[in-house]
């Protein structure tokens, strides 16, 4: 049945040649007998992306088909591919697959909440690549596996196939397509598995919007264990959500990818994909543990000899990464389920060294933050990043959301005046000065910060408001020198500090303007302001 499944699809291989729904030590195995990658001391497989390194926005399209015109917000992030180029790659992608020795098959779900998750049957070319899917998205029960059928979607990933720019249309030999008429992934010749990540993020957040009036979210997610509170964090790739979710006192539902259904939120994976660059035990325990058998490294720098992998070392790249499945985190909440949110947290890593370190936002603020989404890129998580860069991203996740924009911060906008959800900004960038002069805010400082965000002791503090960026600091958190609170305070030349703070609010000022000419009034108004 299953490997009549494939050949529907155009798949024909030697069904001796297809390995269903491994293991992940015979995966190992097999990446190992293949030379796909190398084990550290500590069990992981460690592997080499190759020149992708992370992902390439400017090789990512969808499919322009007749069911999806005029649904798609189109332009540079979601960009339009011709439909008959697709399927002449398709053709070769099946080819090139078919001509394989051996390939790699997962049945996988994307959606703990089997009430929204969607089945996706993943093929992949490398054993190590399989084994990243695996531990990434929700891995069903045998009796699910059993009664799967036909997939939602197909997942085609095949980094050696390398395509012709001239010849089929794309911007280099690597090109990642997503087609909602015939519900087909293809990842082809960019060995970065980030890339198959994604671009389930992207379908499920055209799907659950449209068909399950769920919001689709790019953060990640932690209860309370005795409560059962629970909070989301939004962020871009490198602003912390990994980490400050990662929390010993409270259950991790999930790090990056969820759902906020009525009945509360779900995550989308069944893993985590967290960054490795300065990894310690000391500063991160649980994501430090959680690198053993099973998980898989991407782009560590370790010594063959001892295999002692060096997490300092960004030689390959600064966006070395690990993926594990969320149940080697000690405290993870199991069914990956979680209550409707009662904080929400917007993370951002400000270059300008400006914006308070912990700030609390009024609904329409909240609406404002989350549909600007300012933050900086931190090197390496795209190609060609190589310091940080300030940039606003809508939703805090524009290069996976398909959709119109306000669709989606109407259904956040909804969800948060109904249940009271208390919303802050958090900056986990720099203080004391801009990028280059000052320093990147503690790991220890934000997590009292956010702690007591969670907890509401926050609220006991005073707070003042800033006439800047139109927020209320709180003027103090247990744990944290109270000069912090205030970033002003924590520059010597206070004159560069107001300099460089209109800067930044003339930045959220222009590109509203510019992005979001019919924001409402009253969601502006409550933005940032230059004075």
């Amino acid at each position: 049945m299953q490997d009549k499944v494939l050949a529907r699809h155009g798949l024909r291989i030697d069904a001796r040649h297809v390995m269903w729904d491994a293991s992940p030590a015979r995966l190992v195995e097999e990446a190992m007998q293949h030379h796909e990658g190398n084990l550290m001391c500590n069990g992981s497989l460690n592997v080499k992306t190759g020149s992708f390194t992370g992902r390439s926005p400017r090789d990512r399209f969808i499919v322009d088909t007749d069911d999806v015109h005029d649904k798609i917000a189109w332009g540079s992030v979601n960009k339009p591919f011709d439909e008959e180029r697709f399927w002449a790659i398709k053709n070769r992608v099946l080819g090139y697959l078919s001509g394989r020795e051996k390939i790699y098959c997962h049945h996988a779900l994307a959606g703990a909440d089997r009430r929204h998750s969607r089945k996706i049957l993943c093929v992949n070319e490398r054993a190590s690549q399989n084994m990243f899917i695996q531990q990434l998205l929700v891995r069903p029960t045998q009796k699910e596996i059993d009664e799967y059928g036909d997939p939602d979607f197909l997942l085609l990933a095949a980094p050696g196939f390398k395509c012709d720019p001239e010849l089929d249309g794309t911007e280099s030999e690597a090109v990642v397509l997503v087609n909602f008429k015939e519900r087909i992934i293809i990842v082809a010749g960019t060995g970065y598995s980030g890339e198959m990540k994604k671009s389930v993020f992207s379908v499920m957040n055209y799907l659950l919007p449209i068909e399950d009036d769920t919001l689709p979210m790019h953060c990640s997610a932690n209860m309370d264990p005795i409560t059962g509170e629970t909070a989301v964090f939004f962020g871009l790739s490198g602003t912390g959500k990994t980490t400050l979710s990662a929390d010993p006192l409270r259950k991790l539902i999930g790090d990056d990818e969820h759902g906020w259904a009525e009945e509360g939120v779900f995550n989308i994976e069944g893993g985590c994909y967290a960054k490795c660059i300065d990894l310690t035990l000391e500063a991160e325990p649980e994501i430090y543990r959680a690198i053993r058998f099973g998980s898989m490294c991407e782009n560590v720098v370790m010594d063959i000899k001892d295999r002692i992998p060096d997490y300092s070392d960004s030689s390959i790249t600064e966006n070395t990464r690990v993926a594990y499945p969320v149940t080697y985190i000690d405290n993870a909440e199991q069914s990956g389920v979680g209550a409707v949110p009662s904080v929400v947290i917007f993370l951002t890593a400000d270059a300008f060294g400006v914006l308070p370190p912990i700030s609390r936002l009024s609904e329409n603020a909240a609406m404002y933050h989350f549909v600007t989404g300012f933050t900086s890129k931190v090197a390496g998580t795209e190609e060609g990043v190589k310091e940080p860069q300030p940039t606003f991203s809508t939703l805090f996740g524009e290069p996976f959301m398909p959709l119109d924009p306000s669709l989606y911060a109407e259904m956040l906008g909804e969800r948060i005046e109904k249940n009271k959800t208390r919303v802050y900004l958090v900056n986990t960038g720099w203080t004391g000065g801009p990028y280059g002069v000052g320093e990147r805010m503690r790991l220890s400082f934000t997590r009292f910060m956010v702690s007591a965000a969670l907890s509401g002791d926050l609220e006991l503090e005073p707070f003042v408001h800033d006439d800047i960026f139109n927020v209320d600091i709180p003027q103090g958190c247990p744990g944290v020198p109270a000069r912090i609170m205030n970033p002003r305070s924590t520059w010597q030349d206070k004159a560069a500090y107001d300099a460089a703070a209109n800067r930044l609010a003339a930045m959220f000022e222009e590109n509203c303007e510019r992005k979001y000419p019919t924001m409402a009034d009253e969601i502006r108004a409550a933005g940032p302001h230059a004075r």
